[in-house]
């Protein structure tokens, strides 16, 4: 049991950290993407004369927002599950149904990171977004659209290191050490 302690508190305080950073880095994300989507309604409705960059860097500020918070999402527990059969079997089946599923979910992960890297590194990598600039020495250049599929790479890798943690403290469960788990999250010891 101490070793598996040893290999989650690690992890744990990885996330702890790190989906701290990037939900506070999704929050500025968020709030400029209603800016972008803001000013573009009063240029389209008001002045009668659409911007072309608001839509595309609401968009890109919308993948990096999702890319970081999903992680969050995932280690608490936020995304849709359906457990109405896991709450109605005895506590050491669910923890193993729960372990079963966490496994399932890391191999499509594992799935997810090559046609990730693929976006980033293939064909789509040579483009361009079509609004988008930003400063350079030479004067300013297109934001390549690799920059906006890294959300995808960083949100896939992101939640396998979750998924990892996850697995680690349901193996724990399993073995009766359910007790001895911190809360997944820092913040949480303090709610509860």
């Amino acid at each position: 049991m101490a070793l598996l302690h040893g290999l989650l508190w690690p992890l744990r305080l990885w996330n702890d950290h790190v989906l701290r950073v990037g939900r506070w880095i999704a929050i500025v994300a968020i709030a400029l993407m209603v800016l972008a989507i803001l000013i573009q309604v009063f240029f389209r409705y008001v002045l009668s004369n659409p911007l072309a960059w608001p839509e595309e860097a609401a968009r890109f500020l919308m993948l990096w927002m999702t890319g970081l918070v999903a992680p969050t999402a995932y280690r608490r527990g936020g995304f849709v599950a359906i457990d109405l059969i896991s709450e109605a079997m005895p506590k050491a089946a669910a923890h193993i149904l729960n372990l079963a599923l966490l496994l399932v979910s890391l191999m499509v992960l594992a799935v997810a990171v090559p046609i990730a890297f693929g976006e980033v590194t293939g064909f789509n990598a040579a483009f361009k977004t079509s609004a988008l600039y930003y400063p350079t020495g030479d004067g300013w250049e297109k934001v390549p659209r690799v920059w906006m599929q890294y959300s995808i790479v960083v949100g896939t890798l992101l939640m396998i290191i979750v998924n990892i943690e996850l697995l680690l403290r349901q193996i724990i469960k399993i073995l009766g050490g359910e007790g001895d788990l911190p809360p997944v999250m820092e913040a949480e010891a303090g709610a509860k």
